[in-house]
């Protein structure tokens, strides 16, 4: 017969390998980036390759019909295409895609700064001072010309940045198994 008392225990006990977990993949990802960066690109590509396989399942025998038959076929052969791709060159699928998200920011960046800067400048007779916009305008602009030239860096530093956010969830995971502890479960 089994232990009631550490099976009923067992939600603080996962909730507590989860933080575990989360602590390792947020250390991991803090202190070696850019390998973070190349095992995330690379479960991707897997994703990327299941998804268009069970995809094509679906359309050919599961039934899964939505109308758009060839947009559905040629959807989930290119995801099998790219997965594979990626699959076939982890570090230059990792290059591509990190330079192209980087650049979407930088880019965003760019315009969001310009628009403030703008919108400020046309509408100063509306505000007491203008200078902390301009400087938070200038700022996002400068931070999008950094991201520009120096895009794999960027792309460390926020992989860096969600390794302390992931770090940071699993102190309020290891809080969340304490109290289910605590309370018996």
């Amino acid at each position: 017969m089994p232990d009631t008392k550490s099976s009923s225990r067992m939600p603080s006990i996962l909730t507590g390998l989860r933080g575990v977990l989360m602590l390792l993949a947020g250390l991991y990802a803090l202190f070696f980036p850019g390998m973070a960066l190349l095992v995330l690109t690379t479960v991707a590509a897997a994703l990327f390759v299941v998804d268009g396989v069970l995809g094509l399942w679906s359309i050919t025998f599961g039934g899964g019909k939505t109308g758009n038959f060839w947009f559905d076929v040629i959807r989930n052969a290119l995801s099998i295409i790219v997965g594979a791709l990626i699959l076939i060159s982890p570090f230059l699928g990792t290059l591509i895609a990190a330079t192209f998200l980087v650049y979407l920011v930088a880019i965003q960046a760019i315009f969001v700064g310009a628009m403030e800067i703008t919108v400020i400048l046309r509408e100063r007779e509306h505000y007491a001072k203008i200078w902390p916009v301009l400087l938070s305008g200038a700022l996002y602009v400068i931070f999008g010309a950094v991201l520009i030239f120096m895009p794999l860096i960027a792309a460390e530093v926020l992989v860096m940045l969600g390794g302390i956010l992931i770090a940071i969830f699993s102190l309020g995971l290891f809080g969340l198994a304490w109290r289910l502890y605590k309370a018996g479960h």
